[in-house]
């Protein structure tokens, strides 16, 4: 699953290469899209930006040339528009030059954007919607959103009442609870827990504000840290690193480990699933015991 830092890197490139540029292409499997796209025509319009919000990313698009500049038989000057996307589990945004051949098959692409140099493709992206500001405001999800860890805003008092509020709940749970803090992911979730020291289940309630701070501050490093500026042409291309090992088969320190030994102590890496949706949480019984 794309997580925050993920998300982060792929609005980046993103936007490095196609801000200021005008779209020359537009097309989506998606009817909804494709509607809104022939009334307020995506062609024309120049992208203002990319962005990250969390796990969503932000496309920005003008209004368009000709309904701002006013040539012509006289019309309503059209709002600008906003796609916005959500890879869930399997979707990812790929860039390309212009007239380089994809990675992915065709049947796997849900919206494409292209401007003379550059083609942005979403493959197997599960949401994707086009809005204006004010529905953008409004959205559900966007505006529950917890404060974002790669934001230079950030506001870790506010993440901490947030996650407070959720006492009952186990860390690991709350870590992923995108209205508390947003970013995390089920693969930095274990991570940053066992780097913290702290055993996944742990309930929110047991665990003083030092060690909460240490959590916040230690997720925030690690998404820090994976976003480092490095160039590259298919956008979710580069690996996690959560260890500093430049041993590429020791890029993590537990997630997807269990029943391996722990690359700090030894002890066997322990996982369970948990959730609605089943995910696995892995940890060490000895690095990160209950209370510890």
């Amino acid at each position: 699953m794309p997580e925050g830092d993920t998300i982060f890197r792929a609005a980046r490139s993103l936007h490095r290469a196609l801000a200021g540029k005008v779209v020359t292409q537009f097309e989506s499997v998606y009817p909804a899209l494709t509607r809104i796209a022939e009334d307020q025509p995506i062609v024309g319009r120049t992208i203002e930006s990319v962005a990250a919000r969390g796990k969503h990313l932000l496309m920005t698009f003008s209004i368009t040339r000709a309904a701002a500049s006013g040539g012509g038989a006289p019309r309503a000057v059209e709002e600008v528009l906003i796609l916005h996307t959500h890879m869930r589990m399997n979707g990812s945004w790929h860039l390309y030059p212009a007239g380089a051949r994809w990675q992915r098959p065709v049947r796997d692409m849900r919206v494409m954007v292209a401007t003379a140099d550059a083609v942005a493709v979403g493959f197997n992206v599960p949401i994707a919607e086009l809005l204006t500001p004010r529905q953008l405001a409004r959205h559900p999800a966007l505006a529950a959103l917890g404060p974002d860890l790669l934001d230079r805003t950030f506001d870790r008092g506010d993440a901490m009442r947030r996650m407070r509020a959720r006492e009952r709940d186990a860390i690991g749970d709350v870590l992923l609870d995108q209205r508390a803090i947003a970013g995390i992911g089920n693969v930095l979730k274990s991570e940053i827990l066992f780097i913290a020291g702290v055993d996944p289940f742990t309930l929110v309630a047991a665990l003083d504000d030092a060690t909460l701070e240490r959590i916040v501050d230690g997720a925030r490093d690690q998404l820090a840290a994976n976003v480092m500026d490095r160039k590259q042409t298919l956008v979710p291309s580069i690996a996690r690193r959560t260890t500093r090992s430049m041993n590429p088969n020791a890029r993590l320190w537990v997630y997807s480990r269990g029943g391996k030994p722990c690359r700090r102590c030894g002890a066997i890496i322990q996982s369970r699933k948990t959730g609605l949706d089943a995910r696995l949480t892995y940890w060490c019984p000895d690095c990160q015991r209950p209370g510890g």
